[in-house]
């Protein structure tokens, strides 16, 4: 009997050691936390802006504007959230005070709030609606409040520091959890300023001593709220404003300050924030935050220019399908709920991903990998298809360029590859390259770099294909945990356009540009050409043939700054020497949004001059793209 059990022991030990030898691969470089993998996984979330800057028909709010203003007669938090939800969205963000200043809570820390409004006689709570209303939707809820306040006389002081701490503990402790702490990196400038109307400009690196006393009161009172801002801690922003990621995009990340200084909001370099930085010291990945329309607030001439389904699709595609996640503006008018372009274009926008991803074509597939870890089956080739982001493939430590051949069961017609890692392990390959299986031969299909915790590599034209090839390149081995195909699901759409959509333009017939050479480029009706006066202190006069009740400057979109109007003035002559301001004000976001600016009044310009002078610009220069005058 003892025999017996001694040769059973000495059966079993050397299988038990060979099975314990096969170990799950060392993590690599940093990793995320609980809460950044909790926010991967939601992929995309909207914010909402709706505060009185809504009401004024303004992208920032001065700050002065009265609170009576504030009275949406039939504000609606349900069909918001429904029609965020309706797309996809796993979260709702409440821009709960935005530059303005105004709070759409009733707060204890400034009387300018929704409190001194007539809506509900003073005694409701905006913030309050919209989580209610999200948590009936099924997703999450999140906050967002801007550091800079226009409307605080306090701003600048350490009072005000202290009061936007007191909100910031109110808004942690009152709506439940939050998935999210969003804080801008706008901080200082022009501002009302309880009447005073002066700029502040504040040290952005001490001043509100985000490390020190605010952002540890996220991580006391809601320790899953990841916090953004432009340098994280817990993500970053992507460094435009157009929804879109770098073609490589790493979620590892290493903030830097300006000139050797602290990396804080508004005082960073943002040089690699499209791309992270390769093995940088943090996990920080990006998020691409776009409005849905050209400006994050509602303005009714934009009524016609909401993203529609595609273009949504494809900031997707170059935003969660590049590792990051997809943060989409919604802005409800002013009666308190979102349009209808707004509403039919979100629908369509959930359709076109929930049809895409459905069904994935590689289902039923054999996959053979030229190493498989330690031969052993928990790291296996069929893990792949689970659709378990972390269950994963790997390769032996020393096999750092392992191939998969991927037989497909029929024939199969894609142009979308879907390839995930397991990013519990860290961010490990550098790049993947894929092969297809045509005509009797192996040919080059396609290739990318930093996979992380989702990669979509969208094809030219769909392809058909029976068998492919995936070579990963990593310095370590690598864990990938998902491969699909799929095919992109296309449907007609278009949008309910009224017949007063779009203001009349005058043509170039209609006037002449006075000013240097005529300034060309600004009226060639193309957007990637643009001029640049180094005199700017006359502005730019147009010679007009007919009435004009309206105004757009498109700033320079090259990517580059400089020359940007920040501040304007519009004014009228009969005789070109004699001139009438009838309107002055500011290009609020220009920088980060550079989209087109449509600056109107009530009665049309009858005079024969009109001119535009680009009182405050980036640099010492100014740059147009384009100007078009509306009858």
């Amino acid at each position: 009997m003892k025999k017996s059990r001694l040769l059973l022991l000495s059966f079993i030990l050397p299988v038990t050691a060979c099975m314990q030898e096969v170990v799950e691969p060392e993590p690599y470089g940093v990793l995320p936390t609980e809460r950044q993998l909790r926010w991967h996984e939601m992929e995309m979330y909207s914010l909402i802006h709706y505060t009185p800057t809504t009401f004024q028909n303004k992208e920032w709010g001065f700050g002065d504007a009265d609170p009576q203003i504030f009275n949406p007669q039939h504000f609606d938090a349900q069909q918001i959230a429904a029609a965020a939800a309706s797309a996809g969205f796993k979260g709702l963000i409440s821009v709960a005070k935005h530059h303005d200043g105004f709070c759409l809570w009733p707060t204890e820390t400034t009387n300018y709030s929704i409190a001194a409004s007539p809506w509900k006689d003073g005694k409701g709570d905006m913030v309050k609606e919209f989580m209610q209303a999200t948590h009936d939707q099924g997703m999450k809820f999140g906050v967002y409040l801007s550091a800079w306040d226009r409307n605080d006389t306090r701003y600048g002081s350490p009072a005000y520091a202290e009061a936007y701490r007191e909100q910031l503990m109110e808004l942690m402790t009152q709506y439940d959890e939050l998935f999210t702490s969003w804080h801008d990196g706008a901080n200082g400038g022009d501002g009302y300023y309880g009447g005073k109307k002066e700029k502040r400009i504040i040290d952005r690196t001490t001043y509100y001593e985000w490390h020190e006393k605010t952002w540890p009161i996220v991580r006391e009172k809601q320790p899953m709220a990841m916090i953004f801002s432009d340098v994280g801690p817990d993500m970053r922003w992507v460094g435009n404003e157009k929804g879109f990621a770098a073609e490589t995009s790493w979620a590892t990340y290493t903030p830097r300050g300006i000139d050797g200084g602290p990396a804080l909001p508004g005082a960073s370099d943002y040089s690699e924030s499209e791309t992270g930085t390769r093995n940088g010291e943090h996990w920080i990945p990006a998020e691409c935050d776009v409005p849905h329309r050209p400006g994050w607030f509602y303005h009714p001439d934009q009524d016609s220019q909401v993203k529609t389904p595609d273009e949504l699709f494809e900031i997707y595609l170059k935003s969660v399908g590049r590792g990051a996640n997809m943060n989409l503006g919604l802005a409800p008018m002013p009666a308190g709920y979102l349009h209808a372009n707004d509403v039919k274009s979100l629908e369509a926008f959930g359709r076109k991903v929930a049809k895409t991803f459905e069904n994935n074509l590689a289902e039923g597939a054999r996959i053979k990998a030229s190493n498989v870890r330690g031969n052993a089956d928990k790291f296996g080739t069929k893990w792949l298809l689970d659709d378990d982001r972390y269950s994963y493939y790997a390769s032996d430590d020393d096999v750092l360029e392992p191939e998969l051949e991927i037989t497909l069961p029929s024939e199969q017609v894609f142009d979308i590859i879907r390839l995930r890692e397991n990013i519990k392990l860290g961010q490990r390959l550098d790049s993947v390259s894929i092969t297809i299986f045509q005509d009797g031969e192996w040919a080059s299909l396609a290739s990318a770099t930093s996979i992380g915790a989702n990669r979509l590599i969208r094809l030219d034209e769909p392809v058909k294909a029976t068998k492919l090839k995936i070579k990963l390149h990593a310095p370590v081995a690598p864990t990938l945990s998902d491969f699909g195909l799929f095919k992109e699901f296309m449907e007609p759409f278009t949008f309910d356009k009224n017949a007063n959509d779009e203001q009349a333009k005058l043509t170039s017939s209609d006037f002449t540009i006075r000013t240097g050479n005529g300034l060309s480029k600004s009226v060639d009706n193309d957007p990637t050409t643009f001029e640049i006066l180094t005199e700017i202190r006359g502005g730019v006069v147009f010679e007009l043939k007919k009435p004009v009740s309206a105004i757009s400057y498109l700033p320079r979109q090259d990517g580059q700054k400089e020359g940007i109007a920040l501040k304007y003035e519009i004014a009228t002559s009969a005789d070109g020497k004699e001139w009438k301001t009838i309107r002055t004000g500011e290009f609020s976001n220009i920088q980060a949004n550079p989209i087109e600016q449509t600056l109107t009044w009530n009665t049309p310009v009858q005079d024969k001059y009109i001119r535009f002078v680009p009182v405050e610009t980036v640099g010492k220069t100014f740059s147009v793209a384009s100007f078009t005058l509306f009858n």
